[in-house]
């Protein structure tokens, strides 16, 4: 079945950097498009950046040149370089489908920035 699994969170402080890994199954994943999202508290979840399956990437304002996502087919896994943390980017993030499918979410990494 289709399965999204989510790593690479952790606490940093702002201008801090971290890389989660996104690795699905269960589909053809060099056919389709990914995005990672996001939930922080109290917010609905958004699609913060996401890649096609002919790696055309677009990503949401707030993150423009802070965060960069980019696929490996050869390793079926997606990631998410963040660079430039601010606490706002605190937040559960996960990966799916783009656009997302409901019923495939994972468990998400957490991110926390500190000030």
């Amino acid at each position: 079945q289709v399965q999204f699994v989510e790593s690479g969170g952790g606490l940093v402080q702002a201008g801090g950097s971290l890389r989660l890994s996104c690795a699905p199954s269960g589909f053809a994943f060099g056919l389709n498009a990914i995005g990672w999202y996001r939930q922080g508290p109290g917010q609905q979840r958004e699609l913060v950046a996401g890649i096609s399956r002919d790696g055309r990437i677009h990503y949401i304002d707030s993150v423009q040149g802070r965060f960069t996502i980019a696929r490996d087919n050869a390793k079926n896994t997606v990631y998410l370089q963040m660079n430039s943390l601010k606490p706002e980017d605190t937040a559960v993030y996960y990966c799916n489908f783009s656009p997302a499918w409901n019923g495939y979410w994972g468990q998400g990494t957490q991110v926390t920035v500190s000030p």
